[in-house]
């Protein structure tokens, strides 16, 4: 008995060393668009060494959220980054305005790209200031996911410009590598664009019956024997640019420049940890343009899974293998498309609902452009022109939350003033609240009806909400040294930055709001 007891001593003194050991690379994978539900929904066709295994095989939070209102890409990749609430990390949107000068401020210039509005460190820069040897690299299809995820001075930042080129900057002040000018001059980017988007699979096997632009291929009794049937479609892309992201491609090329990103700053190769963020922009775009009932999003997510198994086994066949600690999520959900029922319904003209607000300010305190702008759930008012008249600011935002109540597709409305002096413990007004800046959100916050959804170019399906679809999301640690669990319980997305910063042996960013999830405390 007491031979047994060494040995079980010794088994757990093996395990403290293994959990103790910090990783030598971080991988964070997120995806622009994706539901919890996604996962098992598809699992029958997923193969088994892409999502499946990370689901079999990691930690796996089935009922991750983000707790706030506005639900899209800029805001949630902040969140993630930084560990905060956007009410502390100052994100709200792509769109604000300067409430002195009711100038729009936006977040990310694409053409002189800059951070400087990013307020919370994010924990690539956190990992930096505790470890400057550290390798940090962040890689997107735009500029604003790229740069959100690193932050102010998060490392080397690479993102694909209208010419289907990498763009780079480097807070370390390096100028652009000569293997990336290499493939930008092989147009290597461009190679993963097809001429056709056919389905990966028999399309027998697809969940989802509703095809566009893809080529619903069906396999034979022969092999050689294929019939093919078009959709009706519904978008014509333009430039490579679109093709990036409006088809598969996008995410292959960011698949395949973040392995060469490992291979060229040896990453993983010394003690000294490493991060690499991976932001798969194609899946918001896709989604967003064909709905989540489509056979395109769908394909989509298989052609991910083949790409993330073969990601992993890239990963595997590395010596840092089992120091290597991956998450795989995501940016938020998505609603229903807004026609499923045949129906033009479920869209929430903004524009028009400016101008009639302002209509109504006109009668009620006279001639002036009382808004200022519209964007993101958000209606900016002019407090110039309100205080030139005398006006009480608090009084013409609460006027405006009764108005807009009456428009169709409204269903909560909150003023600046009620979310500054009041505290909201749950409920819809609690994740209102939560995405209140006061320095950057508008007079007047709305929330629309589930599966109401903003009028948008291109755009039959969109996040932005309170509702599960939009806020639940996939949540996978996986690494040699992590449980393999499924874990049930709600968790809140604040919580992925402190947890890899606790994995990685740093403090957690400084505005983090999250805790280290339970799970992963003993790493």
């Amino acid at each position: 008995m007491k031979t047994k007891y060494i040995i079980l001593l010794f088994a757990l003194l093996g395990c403290t060393e293994l959990f103790a050991e910090t990783p030598r690379l971080v991988i964070n994978i997120v995806a622009g668009s994706m539901r919890a539900e996604d996962l098992s929904r598809y699992k029958a066709n997923f193969q088994m060494n892409g999502l499946r295994r990370m689901m079999l095989d990691g930690t796996y939070y089935t009922n991750s959220r983000y707790n706030y209102l506005q639900t899209t890409s800029a805001v949630s990749l902040a969140t993630l980054s930084t560990g905060a609430m956007p009410s502390t990390h100052g994100i709200i949107g792509n769109h604000w305005v300067d409430y002195t000068t009711n100038e729009v401020i936006t977040l990310i210039d694409e053409k002189e790209p800059a951070t400087d509005h990013i307020i919370a460190p994010t924990l690539s820069e956190t990992v930096l200031r505790q470890s400057p040897a550290s390798e940090v690299i962040t890689v997107a299809c735009d500029a604003s996911s790229a740069f959100i995820t690193s932050g102010n001075r998060g490392g080397e930042v690479y993102w694909l410009d209208d010419d289907c080129k990498w763009e780079h900057k480097s807070y370390m002040g390096h100028s652009l590598p000569r293997w990336v000018m290499q493939h930008n001059k092989e147009k290597t980017p461009q190679s993963f664009i097809r001429d056709t988007w056919n389905t990966r699979l028999d399309y027998k096997k697809y969940i989802n019956k509703r095809a566009f632009d893809i080529t619903l291929t069906e396999n034979t009794t022969r092999r050689r024997d294929r019939v093919e049937i078009k959709g009706q479609s519904r978008l014509t892309l333009h430039s490579d640019a679109e093709k990036m992201r409006y088809t598969p491609a996008g995410n292959e090329a960011l698949f395949g420049f973040a392995k060469q990103a490992i291979i060229q700053y040896e990453m993983g190769n010394d003690k000294t940890p490493d991060v690499l963020n991976i932001c798969l922009d194609p899946l918001r775009y896709i989604t967003e343009a064909y709905g989540p009932e489509s056979v395109e999003v769908e394909d989509m997510y298989y052609r991910l899974d083949y790409e993330l198994a073969d990601f992993l086994q890239f990963i595997a066949l590395q010596p840092y293998a089992k120091e290597t600690v991956i998450v795989f999520t995501s940016a938020h959900g998505t609603s229903p498309s807004f026609d499923v029922a045949g129906a033009d319904k479920h869209r929430f003209n903004s524009r028009q609902f400016e101008v009639i607000v302002n209509g109504f300010l006109n009668v009620r305190y006279g001639s002036g452009n009382w808004v200022v702008a519209y964007d993101n759930k958000n209606l900016w008012l002019n407090h110039n022109l309100i205080y030139q008249r005398g006006i009480s600011l608090a009084q013409v935002q609460n006027e405006v939350v009764t108005f807009a109540m009456q428009f169709s597709g409204i269903s909560h409305a909150l003023s600046a003033s009620a979310m500054r002096n009041s505290y909201f413990g749950s409920g819809y007004a609690q994740k209102m609240q939560n995405s209140y800046y006061p320095r950057r959100s508008g007079d007047v916050v709305i929330n629309l009806l589930p599966e109401w959804i903003e009028e948008q170019y291109r755009c039959v399906s969109s996040s932005g909400s309170m509702y599960g679809y939009d806020t639940q999301v996939p949540l996978i640690f996986y690494g040699e040294a992590l449980p393999r669990t499924r874990i049930n319980r709600p968790v809140d997305q604040t919580s992925v930055a402190p947890t890899l910063a606790h994995i990685l042996g740093i403090t957690e960013p400084a505005a983090s709001e999250g805790s280290v999830l339970d799970e992963l405390i003993n790493f």
